[in-house]
């Protein structure tokens, strides 16, 4: 079959013909489908179900170092949840944060300290004009946070081996450049991994600001899924031999190994970085909810315990990827309107299509019963320049509803590109 860009305006038409006629039979069928976010299905959280019967009344409340997790205390988290970070973020335990559920807490609640304390230099508050970097297509949450605040945000672009250095690089020469969020394993939603020569450009980074910081977001750290996934330089260690210690701020969670709900979230820097923050934190809390720390730890004892325990999530989210990729191969590859990555892990597809078509599929699917992240929401102030990218994300549905919402999305893939290409 020709490309849609080789062909004449009446192949155009009567390829448009077919498929608005494909459309409409789609919209007959009134379908109900979901894949907004990134949120895990039943079926992966009901991998952690056994986790309610691991802490109570007869198998005790206290940890392996005797504390008793109904009560207060214990600040910056359990010893055992310590360990395992430590093992999935490749740091120090002495140097890691357990907190709450929720990373993105954490990260809010850092740049709220820079706000009005500081992050190593004066409180960002009293400060005009602050900037920060934002590599995209990226995580509209990062982006939120910085927006809340006041932040300009500076797109940059995501390249295959990670955000364009070379811009990074220039743009930090301005003092009034704070940060730079970054998800480096398995982006959100590239599912690109940083390449080691990129890491290694980030810990030689030498910001004109004192208090800049690199918030590295390890989300998906363990979420390979094949064997064979992606690998990513540690950081931290490229930052210490460069002298850069303090350089990043890095941040994880379980929310999409256990429960998105009740998860639990850490954070990990330099010796320097996490003095400062839990001298900031005993204002904030007498602890953390230890109970719930206690439950992963029991549940998930050594970093062999959880890369298993990822196998079998990745078991069950392999058939919904491969349902989507099937359904792009077949009905959009060659004819020049769309294009897609193939990741080995996480928990996105990211998919391109014609400039100026993105918000027209996003309307199209709307309509037909299917819901997708808002086209533009990877992006700075949720605003695509191009109008063309897309959030896919498969994990929330069946494998069966995922083939079915793969299907009615390249149809409205080829009916906004045909109804460009036509006008």
């Amino acid at each position: 079959m020709l490309k849609y860009t080789e062909m004449n305006t009446e192949q155009l038409k009567r390829e448009f013909s077919k498929i608005k006629e494909q459309y409409e039979a789609i919209k007959l069928r009134h379908l109900s489908l979901d894949m907004s976010r990134g949120k895990p299905g039943k079926d992966n959280m009901d991998l952690s179900e056994k986790m309610f019967d691991l802490v109570g009344n007869d198998t005790g409340f206290e940890n392996v170092d005797g504390i008793d997790c109904r009560n207060y205390g214990g600040l910056d988290g359990l010893t055992e949840l310590k360990n395992l970070f430590a093992a999935i973020l490749e740091m120090p335990p002495e140097q890691i944060i357990v907190g709450g559920n929720s990373s993105l807490n954490m990260m809010f609640d850092t740049i709220s300290q820079g706000m009005t304390h500081g992050l190593g230099d004066k409180p960002w508050a009293g400060q005009e004009g602050l900037k920060f970097l934002c590599p995209a297509p990226g995580y509209d949450r990062h982006f939120a946070i910085t927006e809340y605040f006041g932040f300009e945000m500076i797109t940059v672009p995501i390249n295959s081996d990670g955000p364009d250095m070379d811009m990074v690089e220039e743009l930090v020469k301005d003092e009034k450049v704070k940060g730079i969020w970054c998800v480096p394993k398995y982006s959100n939603p590239e599912g690109i991994t940083y390449s080691d020569d990129t890491v290694r450009r980030f810990a030689r980074l030498q910001p004109a600001a004192k208090d800049f910081h690199i918030f590295w977001d390890n989300a998906y750290a363990v979420h390979d899924l094949v064997d064979n996934g992606d690998k990513l330089l540690n950081l931290y260690d490229e930052c210490v031999k460069e002298g850069n210690p303090d350089l990043p701020i890095i941040f994880a969670s379980t929310s999409k190994i256990t429960f998105p709900g009740a998860g639990v979230a850490a954070q990990t820097g330099s010796p320097k970085i996490v003095d400062s923050l839990k001298s900031r934190m005993r204002f904030q809390t007498i602890g953390p909810d230890k109970l719930n720390q206690l439950r992963h730890a029991r549940l998930l004892h050594s970093l062999d315990d959880l890369k298993a325990h990822m196998r079998r999530h990745a078991g069950i989210l392999r058939p919904k990827f491969k349902n989507v990729l099937d359904s792009f191969d077949k009905n959009l590859s060659g004819l020049g309107i769309a294009r897609w990555n193939k990741p080995k892990g996480g928990y996105f597809i990211s998919l391109y299509v014609l400039p100026g078509c993105a918000k027209r599929v996003d309307e199209l699917c709307s309509q037909a019963g299917l819901i997708l992240t808002p086209a533009g929401a990877a992006f700075p102030y949720g605003i695509d320049p191009e109008d063309s990218n897309l959030r896919i994300a498969p994990t929330y549905p069946s494998a069966d509803e995922v083939k079915e919402a793969a299907d009615l999305l390249t149809v409205a893939v080829r009916y906004a590109a045909l109804e460009k290409l036509i006008n």
